[in-house]
């Protein structure tokens, strides 16, 4: 862990998964806002993948990407980050939906704000039903996140197919709760207007959906066996040296005048 902690990499990452959630909420929200010419479900499902593709192009050499609370907690049960990183990811996406939110509410007219494209259940949709639907979004997400990013079974460019999945939940999650999938995209906009009503449902609906994304892809749909001992050292913030490193360290100059 403390050897995580003290890496310049660690801070880079989690500098640029704030700035790839400000810019994903900037761009997302705006797409929602109330304009004289409201934009189409159409246009927001178009922009929100673009908004996801772009931020996960930024994002994925530095951070791998998550820009999603719900994504991270998948990723820390998946073993694939350690908890350390996963408590300041959060805490990274969070502060970025904020200051994402900040920012266009800030350029925009006071007439055209409304309530800054906040997450909101539907009328007529109960909230049993809301988190439900959420929860179906947002594993069909995770799952998509899992299988693009998976370097042994991925084919595609994680950044199109992880817009797609965004785009997806879009045009069917509209009209239950506005399509959340992201806890930080909802926590945003609620802070800076101060309307918290039902946001525990975007809290609920895709942590669950997250949690259930990680079982059915971990040990179900693929499987990986990996020893208990590596999956705790990477929970840990360690990772475990694989044979290949271990040769390449016993071929070493300091390893071989050791041996001499």
């Amino acid at each position: 862990m403390w050897k995580e902690l003290l890496s310049t990499a660690f801070y880079r990452a989690i500098f640029t998964e704030f700035l790839a959630t400000a810019i994903y909420v900037f761009f997302g929200l705006g797409s929602v806002l109330d304009w004289p010419e409201k934009p189409s479900i159409l246009q927001t499902a178009i922009t929100f993948n673009l908004a996801a593709a772009t931020a996960v192009q930024i994002a994925w050499h530095a951070s791998g990407a998550h820009v999603n609370p719900a994504v991270t907690v998948a990723f820390l049960l998946g073993s694939r980050v350690s908890l350390v990183r996963t408590v300041c990811y959060v805490v990274a996406q969070l502060a970025g939906g904020i200051v994402g939110a900040a920012i266009l509410y800030a350029v925009t007219p006071g007439n055209i704000r409304g309530v800054l494209g906040i997450s909101k259940v539907k009328v007529n949709v109960s909230s049993g039903q809301a988190v439900a639907v959420e929860l179906i979004l947002t594993l069909q997400l995770v799952l998509c996140y899992f299988a693009s990013t998976d370097k042994q079974r991925s084919t595609g460019s994680p950044a199109v197919m992880i817009g797609i999945s965004v785009a997806l939940g879009h045009l069917v999650g509209h009209y239950y709760t506005s399509c959340s999938m992201n806890p930080a995209r909802s926590f945003g906009p609620a802070v800076i207007t101060g309307k918290f009503l039902h946001q525990w449902v975007f809290w609920v609906g895709p942590l669950t959906g997250a949690v259930l994304a990680s079982i059915l892809y971990n040990f179900i749909l693929y499987y990986d066996p990996k020893p208990f001992t590596q999956r705790l050292s990477i929970l840990k913030g360690e990772e475990l040296k694989t044979e290949g490193d271990q040769q390449k360290e016993s071929l070493s100059l300091p390893s071989l005048v050791h041996r001499l």
